[in-house]
This record gives C-alpha cells, structure tokens and sequence, in this order.
C-alpha cells in the first residue's frame, strides 16, 4: 500500500510538471469546519436486538383468568447512535499547518425504532370477562423500545459510536493532508 500511494504521489508531481498545474486542497479552518459540518449526523453504530417483551392489565379483586389481559411479544428492533456535527462551532477545530486538533461533539442515541416486519405477539390471554385491551399492545411496544435503548446503553453504544466517529472524522483529515489529528 505504501509503493501504491508512493507511485501516486510520484505520478500526480510528474503530471503536475508537464502540464505546469498544481494541485491544491484548501486546509483552513472554515473549509475544514465546513467539511465536518457538512456530515450532519454521522450514524456510526447499529445496535440490533431481540428480547422478549410482556405486559398485563390486571384485577386486584379477581383472579386473572376472568379479569386479565397478559401479552407476550417477540420483538426485533435496533438503536442508531452517532455524532451530530450540524453544531459544529469553529472554536471546535483549530488548523495549525498539517495538524489539526477538533473538539468531537458528544455521541447520542438518535434513534430506537421495532421492526415490525420481524415483531410478533408471541402469546395473547384474555380474561373471560373483559375484552382485549387495544392499547396493551402499544404499550408493550414502547417499553420493548425503551428496553432495547436501554441495553444499548449498557452494552456502551455512545462509547463505540464516539469511537467510530473520530476514526471516520481521521480518514477524512487524512484526506485533506493533515499529518497530525488530535480529539480533544
């Protein structure tokens, strides 16, 4: 890899002899701030799970095969979790010839969603005397995806999303020439 990039680099300065232009890549700090704006929000990881989820509505005077209603739902979800440079600042990079240092905004969970495709109701009891309760299923559903943020959070998705971040923010400095990267 290293001949590879060498005999570019040896090509592109041959080139630029004969044809007498130059190649320039615009390294201040608003064009690098511009550039890492422009990413918006960087999703750097996909948390997929599935989990059991259960509800019930109960009776506290009579017993559950008359009065109860227990749901048992399989669900399959995944939490998206990045970076979002849409506030990038400019007092967040500074450029000094070919090092830079930025200030990398926090990760955050950007989204928690089920899959429905691949969500089921595994098991449904209803007490003799009551009807189904239409709203239990809703219900279970937005605790599974409270649940499924939750475990992500435990298993340290902001932490490797931050990770994945400046490894992603590196190779695009990288890009544009800068030597040295630090994160702050």
């Amino acid at each position: 890899m290293l001949s590879r990039h060498s005999g570019r680099a040896l090509l592109s300065q041959m080139l630029s002899a004969v044809t007498g232009r130059t190649v320039s890549i615009d390294v201040s700090q608003p064009t690098v701030v511009d550039r890492i704006q422009r990413l918006q929000r960087l999703e750097t990881v996909v948390y997929t799970v599935d989990k059991l989820v259960t509800g019930a509505k109960e009776n506290p005077l009579l017993p559950d095969f008359l009065t109860g209603d227990r749901l048992l739902m399989m669900v399959h979800g995944e939490v998206v979790s990045g970076i979002d440079f849409s506030n990038l600042k400019p007092d967040d990079v500074r450029v000094d010839g070919k090092q830079v240092r930025l200030h990398l905004p926090a990760a955050q969970v950007f989204s928690t969603r089920l899959d429905s495709a691949k969500t089921r109701v595994y098991s449904r009891q209803t007490g003799l005397l009551v009807p189904t309760d239409p709203n239990l299923e809703t219900q279970v559903r937005q605790e599974a995806e409270r649940q499924l943020q939750d475990a992500a959070l435990a298993d340290g998705i902001l932490r490797t999303a931050q990770q994945n971040a400046a490894s992603t923010i590196s190779s695009l400095l990288q890009g544009l020439g800068f030597e040295k990267i630090d994160f702050d």
